[in-house]
């Protein structure tokens, strides 16, 4: 294997020898084949003539190009959208389906895996660094939280603009952007000279470590089988990973190169005192300095020892229809296995791009696309019945209050566990990052935990999300019973084991993305004023955990309520 490839280079089919086959004697997916013989058994006689309309997918042959143009009509009809291009990306899908999980599944799975593990190995990253600022700078205990919030604009900038850029530029360029900006102003925060300087190339960072979910969410999802959708779900272990990661390089560097909490700032303090400045104090620019050479690592990996096939649905928007079979073959190829798909077979059931004008999208339709998931006439089917209007409302409560919850919390971790024992004396650097690297350690299997659980007979999502949001609010309120170090160690750990378990993601297929999409942005829009309330909480520091439990058990009543449960269902 070379140990560069050329990230973007364009392909070819002829560069995959071998993989392509008959459509009459290609492997389909099990379960298409099961219904088709179901079918059979029950007496029904497969064909090719009549009126595709009134005839299921299994009354043809799966082998067949009229079985698969009946399949993509199946799925069509249930999506009510109906252009060239959206057939031509079912087709892909079912080219993608049948290929199934290979090798090149399960690297794309590490390297999107890289992107969450980012997004909250930066995020604890911020909140680990706070006590350390505000000690160096001469920034309040309060005041410092503001850190988190230009954070979370940052995160709120990326998350937009690289959701549709990844439309417009392409998936792969956006998918190695995104790491590569969170990298270099990672290891540009090491040098900040001022708070405000430090807040500022935090903002920078975020918008980097903002678009790795929805990039690589996206990216990985069209690559995914569906039989393997259950995958997505297991991206999120990266996330705890990413916060004990971090915070095992804090528990090494900071305690050890940092100035006594008790000095005063030098930027405060008289000539001759001695203070808290950057020559002793380097345990935090050190910690994020080494985040950032990680980061940049992480990118390295991405951009140059594994070569990203393009997503064929965005080769297809730009009218490169030969390249998005290429790279189906691609796929198949790394995988060892074989495809059915031409550019024939695309033709025939999506139209000839030379006959079909509509293939080809410009920047403004694809902008226009994306931004139509959140029109009247999308939303609007989210409350087409009492049910499912109840059930939309509900879900983007739940992650509104968790998404305020979560970050009101853990980004000030920290902070809350130097401040225990605060009537003798604060607890010593070294026990805070311990502690807090033990939590994160706890909170590893918890995200295990629920990945299977949601699949679980009478447990489900449901139920997982219900009983795991109620004891991380009652453990928040436990937490402020006692500032005894050991006491609040056992709080933190055993919230953040219930904590990571959290699943919101209830929503019916029909209109999931627009659905989850609003979601989404309130869940950051939430994530925002989360360190505004810290910084202005009054004067008792258990205030800001009291509204999180609050929010946590806000959002435990709204899942109890919910009137869907998806256990089963699709979930893409």
């Amino acid at each position: 294997m070379p140990i560069f490839v050329n990230p973007f280079k364009k392909h070819d089919v002829n560069e995959y020898p071998g993989v392509l086959v008959p459509l009459q004697s290609a492997p389909r997916h099990p379960s298409i084949v099961e219904k088709h013989d179901a079918n059979l058994k029950d007496g029904a006689a497969p064909g090719s003539d009549g009126e595709l309309g009134t005839r299921s997918s299994s009354d043809y042959s799966p082998f067949t190009i009229e079985g698969l143009r009946a399949e993509i009509d199946e799925d069509l009809a249930a999506s009510g959208i109906n252009s060239a291009y959206d057939r031509k990306s079912k087709v892909i899908n079912k080219a993608i389906q049948d290929i199934g999980m290979g090798t090149y599944n399960w690297q794309l799975f590490v390297l999107c895996g890289f992107g969450w593990f980012a997004d909250n190995f930066w995020l604890q990253g911020v909140a680990l660094t706070l006590p350390q600022i505000s000690a160096e700078f001469g920034v309040s205990e309060t005041q410092v939280r503001y850190t988190t919030c230009a954070t979370f604009v940052g995160l709120c900038v990326g998350a937009s603009f690289w959701g549709i850029a990844s439309d417009v530029i392409g998936r792969r360029l956006a998918f190695n952007s995104t790491l590569f900006i969170a990298g270099v102003f990672g290891l540009a925060v090491g040098g900040s000279p001022t708070w405000i300087a430090a807040c500022a190339l935090y903002a920078a960072l975020g918008v980097g470590v903002g678009g790795n979910l929805p990039v690589d969410g996206a990216l990985f999802l069209e690559f995914l089988p569906f039989a393997s959708g259950n995958l997505l779900t297991l991206l999120s272990v990266w996330w705890p990973i990413g916060q004990l990661v971090a915070s095992l390089i804090a528990w090494a560097l900071i305690p050890n190169f940092s100035c006594n909490s008790e000095l005063p700032s030098c930027g405060n303090a008289g000539p001759g005192v001695e203070c808290c400045g950057k020559s002793n104090n380097m345990g935090w620019r050190y910690f994020v300095l080494v985040l950032g050479a990680i980061t940049m690592l992480m990118f390295i990996c991405r951009f140059f020892l594994f070569h990203l096939f393009e997503s064929p649905k965005f080769l297809l928007s730009r009218g490169r229809q030969a390249e998005a079979v290429a790279t189906v073959h691609g796929m198949a190829y790394k995988n060892g296995s074989k495809t059915w798909l031409t550019e024939e077979i695309l033709n025939e059931i999506g139209g000839d791009p030379e006959v079909v004008s509509k293939t080809k999208m410009s920047t403004g339709e694809i902008v226009k696309r994306q931004l139509s998931a959140f029109s009247k006439e999308r939303v609007a089917p989210l409350f087409a019945t009492q049910k499912l209007g109840i059930t939309t409302a509900l879900v983007w409560f739940c992650w509104t209050t968790i998404g305020m919850g979560y970050p009101l919390f853990n980004a000030f971790l920290p902070q809350y566990l130097a401040n225990a024992g605060a009537s003798d004396a604060p607890t010593p650097t070294s026990i805070v990052y311990r502690n807090y690297a033990i939590t994160s350690i706890v909170g590893v299997p918890g995200s295990i935990i629920g990945c299977y659980t949601v699949d679980i007979k009478y447990v489900g999502r449901k139920g997982t999300m219900a009983v795991s949001t109620l004891l991380s609010g009652i453990f928040l309120f436990l937490f402020t019973r006692s500032t005894d170090s050991n006491y609040q160690l056992i709080f933190t750990c055993l919230e953040a084991f219930f904590q990571n378990i959290i699943t919101p993601e209830v929503f019916p297929a029909p209109n999931r993305g627009t659905g989850t999409g609003i979601a989404s942005f309130l869940n950051r829009i939430a994530g925002l004023c989360a360190p505004i309330i810290g910084a202005n909480a009054s004067a008792n520091p258990a205030t800001p955990i009291w509204v999180a439990g609050a929010l946590f058990l806000s959002a435990f009543v709204a899942m109890v309520l919910l009137p869907i449960e998806t256990r089963g269902r699709q979930s893409l």
